[in-house]
């Protein structure tokens, strides 16, 4: 089998003429590629439910504002189990590292760290993900149904959600607003 290239700590921007609407205009975060697959988190999915909704599930006491903080739909697979994109990489029981200082956790002990304030310096709560089986991604982004380009923590936790779609896009000099829906191959 050919070796391929990883697209871990990548974006993934749907391209306007996506039509699933499972991906129409996110852009997602992917934390891991390789020939057997592809996993990422969907980063300008909110949701209504909120982190304190979690927290209730799992009889947590929260401890502050940021139990207001949004949970984002991550993708629609496994979409009743949670995900929490963090930087610092950290040492929690369950961690997918993305790059040395960014993670993917999926262990009760981040939760309750973030409720004592003692958890990661940014970190965004996702129900679900995103996959790709094996060739799958790589399909899709030869049909052109995405762009790719190097992740930026600057939008995965500061920018507001509504805008990083665009901003995404942008890293590359694209505006997604001038393509056409139609596509050609030479």
């Amino acid at each position: 089998m050919t070796q391929i290239a990883s697209l871990a700590n990548h974006f993934l921007i749907a391209m306007p003429r996506l039509a699933d609407p499972n991906f129409t205009r996110t852009v997602t975060l992917l934390c891991d590629h390789s020939a057997e697959g592809a996993m990422g988190l969907v980063i300008n999915r909110p949701t209504d439910l909120k982190l304190r909704d979690v927290y209730e599930q799992l009889e947590i006491s929260p401890a502050g504002p940021e139990a207001e903080q949004s949970v984002y739909l991550g993708g629609p697979v496994q979409n009743n189990r949670g995900f929490v994109l963090h930087e610092p990489l950290g040492h929690w029981e369950a961690t997918l590292p993305v790059t040395d200082t960014l993670g993917v956790s999926t262990s009760r002990d981040i939760l309750d760290a973030i409720a004592r304030h003692e958890g990661p310096d940014h970190y965004l709560i996702a129900l679900g993900y995103a996959g790709w089986g094996p060739g799958q991604l790589e399909r899709e982004l030869a049909d052109n149904a995405w762009l790719s380009v190097p992740a930026s923590r600057e939008i995965i936790f500061h920018l507001p959600v509504e805008e990083r779609w665009r901003a995404a896009a942008t890293l590359v000099g694209v505006d997604l607003t001038t393509l056409s829906g139609e596509t050609g191959h030479a």
